[in-house]
């Protein structure tokens, strides 16, 4: 069985991800948790998945505390004095899709091998279910917004700025404005309404996605824009000029600001980092698990991930878009974001896709991996799929977990070279599919 990727379980709601499969993993996690902290994002699908993993929990003895509609980061907050944490979110998947995510107390989100336990319960079906007078209890956790808005202000400076928040009608609405109102900003908030049909927007907080917050950063003269997926793990962001600042860009930004001797990042990130900050630069398997993972062993003061994912491990070894947000505006509150941001490279990134036959996966693959190990480059990384550095730019080669394809990736400081680099990877997968 291999049910929990990099970010949990998703799947489609009573298709994939039904009750039945949230109570055992509840009856699963309940097994070795005495108490757990259980929240939800706001999909339609929501209640019904919590109701069934709280079950599962208290089945096992868990006592269970109830967080109600919470992020992400506000759920691993409240896991801080319990066994663990259950977040009930798909993140920025569709409107269709149900999730769970489980958490430990220091905020870091279940490793490889914590999930790879909780699976091997949920095939053998060994839960350790308790008889009537040993179930677990029911709670109302109070006050679990509040907690993490306090630990967020106490991080973070005032700041008088004018920012437009785009909630992506999830749970962000509860906790970002009211942050950055308590910083001292005017706040104008779009699609604040917690809503799991996401009328406004689809969750997923890309460029395409955010052209109402564009529209009202400009019309309203504010000084940047704020933008969240569906349980706010995530976060990009609007220049005060209407400017998309994707992964990316703040990557590089908040790597040069709190990154003094190491910073983690995935293999897909942007040459550009290397290219503005000073900080030693680690760079790990795709997937936020991993960065903190990472920035747990090797101390580094930060991490994050083009998706808009950003860790800092002086708060909380998960990712937390709220938090991220607030010290964004702090930084702009200095100087303006664009002339934050103007001294980051952007360079030409091309991507691309070779669909292959999965019959002949594992001969695809074998084929693949022996072809990549045959290309001259000046390093080679197998952390995720294949990583290959050169002098003036770099390539990624990553068959896909979800689909039959091979995603290609290739980035230079000329576009031309980028061309040169992809044509090249683009030629040699493709063999490698026949």
């Amino acid at each position: 069985m291999h049910l929990f990727g990099s970010s949990g379980v998703r799947g489609v709601v009573n298709k994939d991800f039904t009750p039945e499969l949230a109570a055992e993993i509840g009856m699963a996690v309940g097994t070795s948790a005495k108490c757990a902290v259980v929240g939800m994002d706001s999909r339609t699908s929501g209640p019904m998945i919590a109701a069934a993993v709280s079950s599962g929990l208290m089945a096992a003895g868990c006592d269970v505390f109830e967080a109600g509609l919470v992020t992400t980061p506000t759920l691993a907050e409240a896991a801080r004095t319990m066994n663990c944490g259950i977040m009930v979110t798909a993140s920025h998947n569709p409107p269709e899709y149900a999730g769970i995510k489980l958490w430990n107390p220091d905020g870091s989100g279940f490793g490889m091998s914590q999930s790879a336990a909780v699976e091997k319960l949920l095939e053998s079906k060994k839960f350790k279910l308790k008889p009537w007078d040993q179930v677990g209890k029911k709670h109302v956790l109070p006050e679990v917004i509040d907690a993490h808005a306090f630990r967020i202000l106490s991080g973070v400076g005032a700041s008088k700025l004018k920012v437009v928040v785009d909630c992506a009608n999830g749970p962000a609405s509860t906790i970002t404005p009211i942050v950055l109102q308590r910083m001292g900003c005017k706040v104008i908030t779009l699609n604040s309404n917690p809503d799991g049909h996401f009328p406004g927007r689809p969750p997923e907080p890309t460029e395409e996605n955010l052209t109402d917050l564009k529209n009202a950063v400009v019309s309203m003269k504010a000084d940047l824009g704020i933008a969240h997926d569906g349980d706010a793990d995530r976060m990009v962001a609007i220049d005060d000029k209407g400017m998309f600042l994707g992964g990316d860009q703040l990557l590089a930004l908040f790597a040069k600001r709190f990154a003094k001797k190491k910073v983690v990042v995935t293999v897909d990130t942007s040459m550009a980092i290397d290219d503005y900050i000073d900080a030693k630069i680690i760079r790990t398997r795709v997937g936020d698990v991993f960065v903190s993972e990472e920035v747990k062993k090797s101390k580094a003061e930060f991490g994050g991930e083009p998706s808009g994912t950003w860790i800092f491990p002086d708060q909380s070894y998960c990712p937390d878009g709220i938090l991220a947000a607030a010290r964004l505006v702090e930084m702009a509150s200095k100087k303006k974001l664009s002339e934050l941001t103007s001294k980051i490279p952007r360079y030409q990134m091309l991507r691309g896709a070779v669909s292959y036959n999965p019959k002949f996966k594992e001969m695809i693959l074998r084929n693949l991996d022996k072809a990549m190990r045959a290309l001259k480059c000046d390093e080679l990384l197998t952390l995720d799929g294949y990583r290959l550095q050169y002098g003036d730019g770099w390539a990624l080669v990553r068959p896909s977990g979800t689909e039959p394809k091979i995603r290609l990736l290739a980035e230079s400081r000329t576009e031309k070279r980028a061309e040169s680099i992809m044509n090249t990877i683009d030629r040699i997968v493709k063999r490698a599919c026949k």
